[in-house]
């Protein structure tokens, strides 16, 4: 931790409650400003239903019954956790 972090929580210590709690949702919201928007997510979803309805359609995708799907995925999760 640098030291002009430290003095900046020093000093956030020193405020009220309420001042806080609006400090701390102010950083958080300037964070989550510095994430990739949502548009660019929603595009790369339009994306990948796209490849994946053109699958379904060629006839290139493998189905698998919804239990069957969720047993594999069970025992992955399985297998992964040790």
């Amino acid at each position: 931790m640098t030291q002009e972090l430290t003095d900046y929580i020093a000093a956030g210590k020193t405020l009220g409650a309420s001042e806080r709690l609006e400090a701390a949702h102010q950083l958080l919201l300037s964070v989550d400003q510095d994430e990739v928007p949502q548009a660019a997510i929603d595009e790369e979803w339009a994306k990948a239903i796209d490849r994946r309805a053109a699958e379904v359609i060629q006839g290139r995708a493998t189905w698998v019954d919804g239990r069957e799907g969720l047993a594999r995925i069970r025992a992955e999760l399985t297998t992964r956790r040790g």
